[in-house]
């Protein structure tokens, strides 16, 4: 396919996002079922085009002034791309596959329009309706977080210390020129190509030999945060896949045990080959069974309980721009139910001076300082931790410059740590 029908792909392809409220990963696939066509480059340089207007939807359909899917992908190429009116008008070219040449009108807008006046949630992308809250977790920071959400993420990798260490890995994967991560002792940053493409992972011996793993830095960081110790037992009451699990298994060096469950058997499914590949020894799943309590044993016992509250995700918008405009407040208020829940039910594994950490993937507070604050009313036996020195304990002082610890936790923004947004709070059993 040319450069000029993949655009007018992807604009197919938004179109039924807008208006069927697809998830672009399932339109994405429809698509590629009924153009079979298309080959694996011309299906990655599609997603790129839309996850760009996904990212830059609501600037893009500013300075175009039209919200349409074609609009839309326009606007992205230069706000996502910086592509100027000439190089959009060539992709523009009317020959056969391609979109239709550029109206008058929308060739002025891509050479004159600007940001000016936009209100907050239009400039830093995010939907009208967080705005309120957005404001009061960033202050008169809130369209530049929001456009820190909005970038594209890198490929962070975290080097399995059970079976390689990052110079090795450094090695192992020179041909993909990676970095290492500013913060995160064991991780690996590839920079994405200009298409938004990063390497094919899966046909990568470092991968399939479990040298390394998928794994965004700031979940890594708050990993560390936790400070499993080798010989503790440790539960993870929400598991899902099991990034955290096994990131926390190799602190642990394979010693002591740790537990991962979750509420919804089918997110734990990865996990088994997971831990495999990993050569983690240490780790016991245990899978919901109906009304069964599958973790009473573990009442009382546990030196850390590991939280990774459901949430709104916010924090990961780079990687799921879809997300954030399919969100609606409802799910905020869910979210926070379940949030209570989940901490409420840890509360009974957490033995005496053992530790509960509360980790979430969003950056609002009513997420995140607001129920550590609910728990620690209900719950006068926990006291929370100085964020500051648990991040010197787990070796993370460079943090310190960029994070912003307060007396209910810490939080990892986008724009400061360039990785996605995490919050944690460390507690601690009286």
């Amino acid at each position: 396919m040319t450069p000029s029908a993949r655009l007018s792909a992807a604009i197919d392809v938004f179109a039924q996002i807008a208006d069927l409220r697809l998830p672009a990963a399932e339109a994405l696939r429809d698509w590629g079922r009924k153009n079979r066509y298309a080959g694996a480059k011309d299906r990655v340089a599609i997603a790129g085009f839309v996850y760009d207007a996904l990212r830059t939807r609501a600037s893009s359909a500013w300075i175009m002034g039209d919200d349409s899917p074609r609009a839309t992908v326009l606007g992205a190429l230069s706000r996502a791309r910086a592509l100027g009116a000439s190089e959009i008008a060539a992709l523009c070219s009317s020959e056969r596959y391609a979109p239709a040449p550029l109206s008058a009108v929308e060739r002025e807008k891509l050479e004159t329009a600007t940001l000016d006046g936009a209100p907050d949630h239009v400039a830093g992308d995010f939907p009208e309706w967080l705005a309120p809250y957005f404001t009061r977790a960033f202050g008169a920071d809130a369209v530049a977080e929001g456009r820190a959400l909005a970038a594209r993420a890198p490929v962070d990798l975290r080097v399995n210390t059970l079976k390689s260490t990052r110079e090795a890995a450094l090695r192992d994967l020179a041909h993909l020129d990676p970095r290492p991560t500013p913060f995160a002792p064991s991780g690996l940053r590839i920079a994405v190509r200009a298409d938004g493409r990063g390497p094919a992972l899966s046909a990568e011996p470092a991968y399939v030999k479990g040298l390394v793993e998928v794994q965004d830095e700031s979940s890594q960081l708050v990993a560390a945060m936790a400070q499993a110790q080798p010989g503790e037992q440790v539960l993870d009451l929400c598991a899902g896949g099991g990034g955290k699990t096994l990131a926390i298994a190799a602190s642990m060096d394979n010693k002591g045990q740790i537990y991962a469950t979750d509420s919804d058997g089918r997110r734990l499914m990865p996990i088994f080959e997971r831990l495999e590949r990993a050569g983690v020894r240490n780790a016991q799943v245990r899978a919901p069974r109906g009304q069964a309590d599958i973790l009473a044993d573990l009442e009382g016992r546990c030196d850390l309980v590991l939280v990774d509250a459901p949430c709104t995700g916010i924090g990961a918008w780079r990687r799921n721009p879809d997300a954030k405009w399919r969100m609606r407040p409802g799910a905020l208020e869910q979210r926070i139910k379940d949030q209570d829940a989940v901490l409420a039910r840890s509360a009974a594994y957490v033995g005496p001076l053992g530790r509960l950490a509360y980790v979430t993937c969003s950056l609002l507070r009513e997420e995140n300082e607001d129920r550590v604050a609910a728990f620690l009313a209900a719950h006068d036996d926990f006291f929370a931790l100085d964020m500051a020195d648990v991040a010197r304990g787990a070796g993370l002082d460079g943090l310190l410059e960029r994070a912003t610890p307060n007396a209910h936790g810490m939080t990892l923004l986008p724009s400061r740590v360039g990785a996605d947004g995490f919050f944690i709070c460390v507690m601690r059993r009286r």
